[in-house]
């Protein structure tokens, strides 16, 4: 009962500890405008549960806000999801989110092939609370495709809106732990080999000491 109970209020921690989680990480009106340049683009902190980004891009007159950001996925946990969340605002069909492996985003501003990217996808009213990952895991126009969820890594982020205008976004990027692999036949063979010499020499001890 007592291990019941351990187990219990583990699972209960845990749960907590995840809720307790889901938080903005970064928003640009309270910490300032991500970087413009995918070389160096802004250092994210993310840790296991939603992991909320708040910013604005658009093209105010003077050039496109291009925002950059990277991320390190944790070991023992994986990203599970992108999510645009509801208020996501965009000027038109040209809404632009791009995800590279590593920690820069390394394709020039003027490409006109995502070859060097994971995924991308285009966001807006139409994929709100959607799961972006869905469409950019498919190779498209050059990017690679992945296949989520996402292990532990570096991996870089790349939002534009060529619109006139500024315009706000919120993405909530999911983390959570890495699923433990199911053993294979062989490591079941082995583990019930064990067991069975185990219960031979417990046998052979009985004997003894009688």
């Amino acid at each position: 009962m007592r291990l019941r109970s351990a187990i219990g209020t583990a699972i209960l921690s845990l749960s907590c500890g995840l809720s307790l989680q889901a938080a903005t990480v970064y928003n640009e009106a309270v910490q300032g405008d991500f970087s413009n340049s995918g070389l160096s683009p802004t250092q994210v902190t993310v840790a296991a549960g939603s992991n909320q980004i708040i910013g604005t891009t658009g093209n105010s007159g003077s050039g496109t806000d291009r925002d950059y950001f990277t991320i390190t996925v944790p070991t023992g946990l994986q990203m599970t999801a992108l999510m645009e969340v509801a208020g996501t605002t965009v000027g038109g069909a040209v809404s632009f989110i791009g995800l590279q492996a590593g920690n820069q985003v390394t394709l020039p501003t003027n490409t006109q092939t995502a070859n060097g990217l994971l995924g991308w996808s285009h966001y807006g009213g139409a994929t709100t609370d959607t799961d972006l990952f869905a469409v950019m895991s498919v190779p498209s126009n050059g990017s690679s495709g992945f296949t989520a969820p996402l292990n532990a890594g570096n991996y870089s982020f790349w939002i534009q809106d060529f619109n006139a205008g500024s315009f706000s976004y919120t993405f909530n990027l999911v983390l959570a732990p890495a699923a433990s692999p199911v053993p294979e036949p062989k490591s079941y063979a082995m583990m019930l080999a064990g067991f069975v010499a185990l219960v031979f020499l417990c046998k052979r001890r009985q004997r003894a000491i009688s």
